[in-house]
């Protein structure tokens, strides 16, 4: 590290940088390594620096803190006491906090107003939100594990953070298995997976992630996986992580009994004679497919997650059996909308000699459709593309669990919409078969253009047609907000 800070560094660390010269400044650290490397330096340093100054103060609060100016007579005084006062900070540091727990939504031994320093932390199940000495907001989802090495500093071995960093702690710095994040003052996520390369996701600012392939700049809506290389662009993934404003409703659920509302509904659910398939991921063996087991709705529960292109779930639902009536309903946590759709429920193929077969999908414009095969729309429809859609768009970008359903009754001719257990529409078809199931997938299905980005929680498949205050108790039973 050079001994004298770029005067630029010492501005931003000052907070006295204009709009101009944090311009140039973004210029260097995007396209100059060299100015990288030192700029963490810098920013690291400062950090240490200020751990220790509030080492010899006697206040104990957690609170945002400005930024110093970052004069030399301030390394000069660095250089002078560290050897004699290195000791004494360490053994203070250790035993001050590092973060404090300001809310939690199901995450067991993390009270709130809990004090966290050093310590390793499994987070089994639920989510925590922590509060830096700095000021910082971070939100850890289970499973987790976490622990900080410094106020300004943590290492996350295991879950997904998402950050929230004011001016006071910048710098702030994520550590994971593959490399590191450090902020600039801004809005970001971690996601360090049990299996797989951890990846940064950038909602707001900027974020220097570091790693084996050297530095790089990421700003907001950029996204990476932090392989051993340079690292790989990532589609941005905003809504797979849990932010602070959704923590309340999360735990005021919890409070309200929604998890067991929940479990009583499910068990309703199995044992109605028109059940086909009710698919969840907390009992029984692994589905056959590509995709990942997180955490679903409730504290401790699970969920499929697909992230890849090609990531699927195999079902074989209804074997050779026609169905005049069926609903179909998931709970659904989708990270964005990529065109051309995303696959909730594809049977396999689309064949002519099989008409009714059943493909429900998230259009490009982020509303559902439903589409059998051979089925042909009533005159005068206003669907443009042949197949029956919704017309309330499914809105992925407030990173909320959303319950999606539809209704088909092919001996009425009608294709009923729900979300979130409100009626949306009913599309009329002049020719409708009865639908067929048996092999289908959720996400890829044989094509790049179907896919699914985000979680499924429950998927319900029944054999008749749900009426519409039984889709709002189905919602309201299962919903994990209050």
């Amino acid at each position: 590290m050079k001994t004298d800070p770029n005067p630029l560094f010492q501005r931003y660390l000052d907070g006295r940088i204009t709009g101009a010269e944090m311009t140039e400044l973004n210029e260097l650290l995007e396209h100059n390594e060299s100015v990288r490397s030192d700029f963490v330096d810098w920013l690291n340093l400062d950090a240490a620096l200020a751990a220790m100054s509030r080492g010899w103060e006697a206040a104990e609060e957690i609170r945002p803190r400005v930024f110093r100016p970052f004069w030399k007579s301030r390394l000069a005084l660095a250089a002078s006491v560290v050897l004699a006062a290195g000791l004494l900070w360490f053994w203070q540091d250790a035993n001050r906090a590092c973060a404090v727990v300001a809310e939690r939504a199901g995450a067991d031994g993390l009270e709130g107003g809990t004090r966290v320093r050093g310590e390793r932390f499994e987070l089994a199940e639920g989510t925590v939100k922590l509060l830096t000495r700095r000021g910082a907001e971070l939100v850890i989802e289970a499973p987790a594990v976490f622990r900080f090495e410094s106020p300004q500093r943590l290492r996350l071995e295991k879950g997904r953070l998402a950050a929230e960093v004011p001016p006071a702690a910048k710098g702030f710095t994520v550590v994971t298995p593959d490399g590191n994040a450090v902020d600039l003052g801004t809005r970001f996520g971690v996601d360090v997976p049990a299996e797989g390369d951890s990846e940064i996701h950038v909602f707001e600012g900027e974020v220097i992630a570091t790693g084996a392939g050297g530095d790089r700049s990421l700003r907001g809506g950029d996204a990476l996986v932090m392989s051993r290389g340079n690292g790989d662009a990532r589609e941005l993934r905003s809504a797979a992580f849990i932010q602070a404003d959704e923590l309340p409703a999360l735990d005021a659920g919890l409070a309200a009994g929604q998890q067991a509302r929940s479990r009583l509904a499910t068990e309703a659910l199995k044992s109605d004679p028109a059940l086909i398939a009710l698919i969840d991921f907390d009992t029984g063996p692994r589905r056959p497919g590509v995709y990942r087991l997180v955490q679903g709705r409730w504290p401790g529960s699970r969920a499929a997650e697909f992230v890849e292109v090609g990531d699927h779930l195999r079902l074989q639902i209804g074997g050779d059996q026609s169905w005049p009536q069926l609903t179909l309903a998931a709970w659904v946590r989708l990270d964005h909308l990529g065109a051309p759709y995303q696959s909730l429920l594809h049977t396999d193929g689309w064949s002519e000699n099989n008409s009714g077969q059943v493909h429900w999908m998230i259009n490009g414009n982020a509303t559902m459709r439903l589409a059998l095969r051979e089925n042909v729309l009533a005159a005068g429809s206003e669907e443009k593309n042949g197949y029956p859609d919704s017309s309330i768009p499914v809105l992925t970008e407030q990173g909320r669990w959303v319950h999606l359903a539809v209704v088909y009754d092919s001996e009425k001719g009608t294709v009923r919409f729900y979300l979130n257990g409100r009626f949306d529409r009913e599309t009329r078809q002049s020719f409708a078969h009865p639908a067929r199931l048996g092999p289908a997938q959720i996400g890829n299905w044989h094509q790049q253009d179907r896919k699914l980005s985000g979680r499924i929680d429950q998927l319900l498949v029944l054999g008749r047609a749900m009426s519409d205050a039984e889709m709002v108790e189905l919602h309201e039973a299962g919903t994990p907000y209050r």
